[in-house]
């Protein structure tokens, strides 16, 4: 979320030489100020290592600047420290420990879905499999895994990259993302012929990832027999426990509420954050993710192989197989006290 921040008066007249010191430290391109670049840098804070991914673009009036922190150490958790629920984090493991196949992580820029792919193969990872990364870029370095990063420019791109890895023999492959429908072809094969094969997709939720698949062409009968399952997730805020508040839900919120969950109690105890110094009064502090898990299994596959509609596998999804959505795990979030309704509405869509 967006926070503004006080400046010193006449800070703007450095800020074209801020911008290019950081584009030196990145290596990029100082001369260049009509092309968005990309670039990354390392700085070490207090015993602390961070990777800082930055972008710059042409706007109309400069250039504007954007830093992501990477913080090495944070990454590298078990899956058991991910914030799965148990029912979760047995499906999960369950679903990584199988010797073919491909398993989907899902979700928008920012939820989470490097770090639990990370920590994926960072479980998975040992002396007798091996395990090749095709990345844009290499976000985090890991031992004894093979990573490569893709250089569109160079000619290296997921869908040749992952064709060339295939002749190594791995046994774990994870593919950045799965951009288009040559990559999504390649991976599918692979998944098919004897590899377990990581990747992202941006969709919505976790059944999204069938119906994204079969929108690039990849034919049903080879998306039913390659895919094994899907992870969908979303990061959301938690509440400051330093200014945290009861507050009332609406009448329309008890609804969503009551058929989200069905057998809550009428009225229950939610909370906010009223706004303090220790949050920087927005009421948040720290950040804690939600999963929703789909496991394919004969009937989600026939109904895939049958093209059928996103309405109806998650029909079959919830009815049948006992999925539990973005938006319930939300909710128990918020009966919980951990995080609020406004963060709920934030990151989760109204059930249909």
């Amino acid at each position: 979320m967006l926070q503004t921040f006080p400046l010193p008066e006449g800070i703007e007249t450095y800020s074209r030489a801020v911008i290019s010191s950081v584009k030196v430290m990145a290596q990029m391109n100082i001369a260049e100020h009509r092309k968005p670049q990309d670039g990354r840098f390392s700085i070490t804070l207090d015993q602390e290592t961070f990777d800082i991914r930055v972008s710059v673009l042409p706007m109309q009036f400069g250039e504007t600047l954007n830093l992501r922190i990477l913080n090495r150490e944070a990454t590298f958790i078990d899956i058991e420290q991910l914030g799965l629920s148990d029912d979760n984090r047995s499906v999960l493991e369950e679903m990584i420990s199988l010797p073919y196949g491909m398993i989907l992580f899902t979700g928008p820029t920012g939820s989470g879905k490097t770090t639990s792919l990370y920590a994926a193969l960072v479980h998975l990872n040992d002396d007798k499999r091996k395990v090749v990364t095709l990345e844009d870029p290499i976000e985090y370095r890991i031992k004894d895994i093979t990573q490569m990063q893709m250089d569109p420019r160079a000619g290296l791109t997921f869908a040749n990259g992952l064709r060339s890895v295939l002749r190594h023999d791995p046994d774990i492959v994870l593919v950045g993302e799965i951009r288009d429908a040559e990559t999504a072809d390649i991976a599918v094969s692979a998944a098919l012929t004897g590899h377990l094969v990581f990747s992202t997709l941006h969709t919505n939720d976790s059944i999204g990832a069938l119906t994204r698949l079969l929108d690039m062409n990849v034919e049903p009968y080879l998306v039913a027999s390659a895919l094994e399952g899907a992870v969908a997730q979303r990061l959301m805020r938690l509440i400051c426990p330093q200014c945290k508040q009861e507050h009332e839900l609406d009448d329309r919120l008890l609804a969503d509420l009551a058929a989200s969950l069905p057998g809550t109690e009428a009225n229950p105890a939610v909370y906010r954050g009223r706004g303090c110094p220790n949050c920087r009064f927005t009421g948040y502090r720290g950040r804690e993710p939600i999963f929703e898990i789909m496991r394919m299994d004969d009937e989600l596959r026939a109904l895939t192989t049958r093209h059928s509609t996103a309405s109806e596998l998650m029909d079959c999804a919830i009815g049948k197989k006992g999925l539990e959505t973005l938006r319930q795990r939300g909710w128990r979030k918020v009966l919980q006290g951990t995080t609020t309704v406004e963060e709920l509405l934030r990151v989760t869509r109204m059930e249909s």
